[in-house]
């Protein structure tokens, strides 16, 4: 037998952590590493923080699992915390954010079909998206990356340009349920939409009776020194999903709906086995109490503020390898002239800094939103003696 005991769906490297502090991993041979990259997004408290660790203790002595068929009080209590600070009336509770985008493509299309229009069932989605890896959310995109092989895929999606509002004009029919896009792409490359984008979709919805989707998982939840990244903007969605930071690693995600969007999802629509457990409600619980601490998310945009500095002062020292900073609070992407994995690969295995590559040649530094300054001095002056060893390579 040659395969090996984990499916090897994923191209995994050396680096092969057993324990971690704050904003570090430390390797089964001993080896500490900065993690910018947090699970992608996922840690945002960082490893090991006392909050998150006693409340998924002592919720795991008490209760932690029941089915949903029995009344969730611990959910009810989470649920109404998410509601009071977002625009979302009711909560759906997941394991993960694929699980979070598939309810919110559900909730789109039976509103419509509970409203006497099932033939509206078309979503428009935008290119270089990244909605999960299940066959709903691949067919939400047009990535061969993840689509080949697994046709046929779920009809009903239309993927246009990002940023293109007179192409989402012109495709607008009769078919259409409504636009799903994250507000800063992530996996696409830390790619903002145009505050005049999100306004026209919004226009749209609200013209022809749609529902406008946020993918907030990777760029919700404090990530861009906001609660939510659509409060840069100024325009609510209908349907969020979230998920990734939402437990500080702890499995977990949730779809927010407003009370006219959520119409059609009654009895027997929808459901989970594990959504919204009483371990994960601790957990959610707990992270979001730290959040709503005074001065957690002025810190996060802070600390983006002076990392992104840093880095444009570093660009001019190394400009044939860095081009540019993209992104806002600790959600930022290095765009470098050099293979990005290859890059991401050296910074990890020769200078213990991690990252994660996305599209179009940028680096992500995704770091733990608990940060000082220290880690960001730590992290540029990795970063420049990486550039450094990376030229002397080249």
């Amino acid at each position: 037998m040659t395969i090996t005991p984990l499916m090897p769906v994923y191209p995994r490297c050396g680096v092969r952590p057993v324990r971690g502090e704050g904003a570090y991993l430390i390797s089964e041979d001993g080896s500490r590493y900065l993690d910018f990259a947090s699970g992608i997004a996922v840690n945002a408290l960082g490893h090991g923080h006392p909050a998150l660790v006693k409340a998924i203790a002592e919720q795991a002595a008490m209760l932690m699992h029941v089915s949903n068929l029995y009344g969730s009080p611990q959910g009810e209590h989470f649920a109404q915390r998410l509601i009071d600070i977002s625009f979302a009336d009711t909560v759906f509770f997941t394991n993960s954010g694929a699980e979070a985008v598939e309810c919110a493509i559900k909730t789109a299309r039976r509103y419509h079909y509970v409203n006497g229009a099932p033939e509206r069932h078309k979503i428009i989605t935008f290119a270089n998206a990244f909605h999960g890896r299940t066959l709903g959310t691949i067919s939400a995109t047009n990535q061969p990356k993840m689509r080949d092989g697994f046709e046929p895929l779920l009809p009903g999606f239309e993927v246009l340009a990002f940023n293109d509002l007179a192409a989402v004009e012109k495709a607008v029919d009769e078919k259409t349920a409504g636009f799903m896009l994250e507000p800063i792409q992530g996996e696409g490359g830390i790619l903002p939409a145009t505050p005049e984008f999100l306004a026209g979709l919004r226009k749209l919805c609200d013209d022809h009776g749609l529902l406008l989707i946020f993918d907030e998982v990777q760029c919700g939840y404090g990530r861009t020194g906001r609660m939510w990244a659509y409060e840069h903007y100024g325009v609510t969605p209908d349907i969020m999903a979230v998920a990734k930071g939402i437990g500080g690693g702890f499995p977990l995600g949730a779809c927010l709906v407003t009370e006219e969007a959520a119409k059609g999802m009654t009895f027997g629509t929808h459901g989970s086995t594990y959504g919204g457990n009483p371990l994960a409600m601790a957990a959610g619980e707990a992270v979001l109490s730290v959040m709503q601490e005074a001065g957690f998310l002025e810190n996060v945009r802070a600390m983006g503020e002076r990392l992104r500095a840093g880095l444009e002062q570093m660009i001019p020292n190394h400009d044939h390898l860095f081009e540019s900073v993209r992104g806002t609070g600790l959600m930022l992407g290095l765009k470098v002239k050099a293979e990005t994995r290859d890059f991401v690969a050296h910074l990890r295995d020769k200078h213990k800094l991690l990252t994660v590559a996305a599209a179009d040649n940028v680096v992500r530094i995704l770091p733990p939103l608990i940060i000082d300054e220290s880690h960001v001095a730590e992290c540029l002056e990795k970063l420049s003696a990486a550039a450094r060893s990376y030229e002397a390579k080249a």
